[in-house]
């Protein structure tokens, strides 16, 4: 979720306009993310629907720059710098950052937090709690790698995987309402007791702007395959990487493009081995982009083989808005954005060889791209309308009065 590069956002003018008197006048709302860049990338929308009802909105990170503060600040958000590390479990520094945010939220005095990714759901509520806030919401995006595979697994996961449910059931204890992206992690939070059955709301993905996301004339020659993530493990970016060695081998004039940059998770592939691919020529690899719809159509297919619990990946949204025909894995999250033989195929996850196969099925029967692809941009108007998900939010917080959602109305 967290992967995709930054984009400026379209300003709604309608909901600007909304009528005062239908808002939410006087009302507070901070929003706790683990990265600024994703408050205006993923959630820009949501944050002018909630200025929009007249709330005022502090959107808090641990990583600002000024780049990222000035492009909050035009969402209608004030930036709030907290302390906070996004990756492992540090019991001591994570404390100290749920003191520290008790201390912030105190001084702010919210009326509502929301919180997102997995430390600001579990440390943001502890400390909203303790801090009296009343109203508290999250968006559980996805149960991670930690809850992949739910057999066979080490004893260390098994570990981690206890601790992680200790923290996330005292951090969604007495939740006003957890937005869930598919059923698999309602039932899994749910069966588990993470969270109560009675405030779980199934979102189905957190939407694209259809508009923005248009669809791309196709590319047929050469064909191209794409994948865009966080350029993790668990991503499947090792089985990718494999396929198109495989299948540069029998198809050289294909292209395999690889999009993405090194993370500070553990996970995460390293930078020379990027580069040696590159040099290889078995992908094309580029980094963060400023936009990643102009590679997105150079594209034949979108690519993405996680074996990561996703919720559903932003990314195979934008790709499916964009019209291209998608292979993913059997997988929680995964799974809820193809229909298979519809609108792109699915394939076990970290299967090589099903991998190769599904990719050479569009090779030797390019018709399939444009068939598929034209499913995708239909299921994504139906699914994954960024009004569609972002009326839902609005209506189970109960917050946005008519004006305000105007926006969004069909």
């Amino acid at each position: 979720m967290d992967d995709r590069p930054e984009r400026r956002l379209r300003v709604p003018h309608r909901a600007a306009s909304a009528d005062p008197g239908e808002r939410s006048p006087g009302l507070k709302l901070a929003l706790v993310s683990s990265q600024a860049f994703s408050i205006h990338n993923f959630r820009g929308p949501l944050l002018q629907a909630w200025a929009a009802s007249g709330i005022r909105v502090f959107a808090l990170a641990p990583d600002y720059d000024d780049g990222s503060r000035a492009r909050v600040r035009e969402l209608g958000a004030e930036p709030v710098d907290y302390p906070l590390a996004r990756t492992g479990l540090n019991p001591l520094g994570d404390l100290r950052a749920v003191v520290s945010l008790v201390g912030i939220l105190r001084r702010l005095q919210p009326d509502i937090s929301f919180s997102y990714f997995i430390k600001p759901v579990i440390y943001g509520n502890l400390a909203a709690r303790l801090a009296g806030v009343k109203r508290r919401f999250s968006i559980v995006e996805g149960a991670g790698y930690v809850y992949a595979g739910l057999t066979g697994v080490s004893i260390r996961r098994r570990v981690l995987r206890t601790v992680v449910s200790l923290l996330y059931r005292i951090g969604l204890s007495g939740i006003e309402r957890a937005f869930f992206l598919n059923r698999e992690d309602i039932e899994l939070f749910v069966g588990k007791r993470l969270v109560g059955a009675e405030s779980v709301v199934a979102v189905g993905g957190i939407g694209v702007d259809l508009e923005e996301f248009a669809p791309a004339p196709l590319v047929l020659a050469p064909m191209t395959f794409i994948l865009v993530a966080r350029l993790l493990a668990e991503k499947g970016v090792y089985q990718y990487v494999a396929a198109a060695r495989r299948l540069r081998e029998l198809f050289p004039a294909s292209r395999f493009l690889l999009v993405g940059g090194t993370d500070a998770n553990p996970g995460s592939v390293r930078r020379e081995e990027l580069e040696g691919w590159a040099q290889d020529g078995i992908v094309e690899w580029c980094n963060h982009v400023a936009d990643v719809r102009p590679l997105i159509a150079q594209a034949s297919v979108f690519v993405l083989p996680s074996y990561y619990r996703e919720g559903v990946p932003r990314s195979i949204q934008e790709a499916m808005a964009m019209g291209r025909a998608i292979i993913t894995t059997d997988m929680p999250g995964c799974r809820d954005t193809v229909v298979h033989g519809e609108n792109g195929l699915l394939v076990p996850p970290r299967d090589v060889n099903a991998l190769v196969s599904a990719m050479a099925r569009f090779i030797a029967d390019p018709c399939l791209c444009a068939r598929m692809g034209e499913a995708s941009r239909r299921l994504a108007v139906e699914r994954f309308d960024v009004r569609r998900c972002n009326r839902l939010i609005l209506d189970a917080m109960g917050v946005a009065g008519a004006g305000a959602m105007d926006e969004y109305r069909d």
